[in-house]
């Protein structure tokens, strides 16, 4: 039977992979709440499609940070890709690269940034860092990331410690042996792996915003925040001059509670205007999301969860069909609201009673 929507390759991927993985994928924090409430809420906004606008061609393009891609969707940063498919993030790259759009390596990959390269030498791509206390190994992967042609960082910011995801401790989830996070491999002297491969605690908790004109310091490329789910933040991003924001809630896997992501969009955009441009991940599984994320003031949206569903199914191949069919959800969607290219979708498209 063909898989026909995003939820069919969820299906798929619960149904194959082993459960302490399919759980690691999976995992919210504490009662899964924000997880949950980052579908639910796109599912509570409705639309005002309007009629005989002569939709006969449609154009998906758009840009991020000055980057034509095919279509305003993404792969979002996660780690351990060989989890889900034997290649890992090589695959991934590859998906990405065909689609024509943007792939935010993680630091926590079981590829390294280099073999991602390599894979797939003209994608597109910008990389997601993590600050761990070792302050050099970061520098270090700023220094490989712009060496090999990434062109932005994604500075992750809501982990100063990781989030309370009780499958994980259930199952005692340990990354496999023939398996490791490649981009840090031989940095720590501490043989501990139990944090998903990484010694417990070994993110900086210390981190401050002065530690964006540091990481500044290091780097011409553009820097993106992510992780950022109050107007109070987005301020103080742009008063520090980053270039994007990812809204996130790192898909409920870290504080239970906080708004679902396209809830906090609203007054984000509204904050930032168009000072820097703002992103969106978590709960995004339809063409409709992705039309919903754009009309409240996304530029782009990216996915996590699917695209390892997506490789689960048939690795690069698993992947391209997952991001064709979001594709098409969305070129239709556009097409039933009226909406013949990218500057036509705008909050007009929204119902605001129901935000």
């Amino acid at each position: 039977m063909p898989l026909v929507c995003l939820s069919d390759f969820e299906a798929y991927a619960k149904k194959h992979l082993p459960k302490a993985t399919w759980d690691y994928f999976a995992a919210g924090a504490d009662d899964s709440c924000t997880r949950d409430d980052n579908l639910r809420a796109f599912k509570r906004i409705r639309l005002r499609p309007r009629m005989l606008r002569d939709v006969s061609v449609i154009d998906t393009k758009t840009t991020i940070l000055g980057t034509e891609i095919s279509f305003p969707v993404g792969i979002a940063p996660s780690g351990l890709h060989r989890l889900a498919w034997p290649s890992g993030e090589k695959s991934t790259a590859k998906a990405a690269k065909a689609m024509d759009i943007c792939y935010i390596a993680s630091t926590y990959a079981t590829c390294s940034m280099e073999e991602t390269v390599a894979a797939a030498p003209a994608g597109f791509r910008w990389f997601q860092l993590y600050i761990h206390q070792k302050r050099s190994a970061s520098v270090q992967l700023v220094r490989r990331a712009e060496a090999l042609g990434f062109r932005a960082l994604v500075l992750t910011v809501d982990v100063p410690y990781t989030g309370k995801r009780r499958e994980d401790i259930r199952n005692n989830f340990q990354l496999p042996q023939h398996m490791s996070v490649k981009n840090l491999e031989g940095v720590f002297e501490d043989q501990d792996r139990s944090e998903y491969g990484l010694p417990a605690n070994s993110m900086e908790p210390r981190l401050v915003w002065e530690d964006i004109r540091w990481l500044q310091s290091l780097t011409r490329l553009p820097i993106v925040l992510k992780g950022i789910l109050t107007k109070e933040d987005a301020e103080l991003a742009v008063r520090h001059g980053v270039q994007g924001i990812v809204v996130s809630n790192h898909g409920g896997r870290q504080l239970d509670g906080v708004p679902a992501s396209i809830d906090a969009l609203v007054e984000i955009k509204e904050t930032v205007q168009d000072k820097v441009e703002v992103y969106l991940d978590g709960g995004v599984r339809t063409g409709t999301d992705v039309l919903k994320a754009l009309a409240l003031g996304a530029k782009c949206v990216f996915i996590g969860r699917p695209a390892l569903w997506g490789l689960t199914y048939k690795g690069e191949e698993g992947l391209q069909e997952l991001l064709q069919i979001l594709k098409d959800e969305f070129r239709l969607s556009m097409a039933l609201t009226g909406c013949r290219n990218i500057s036509e979708i705008g909050p007009h498209l929204v119902q605001s009673s129901r935000l």
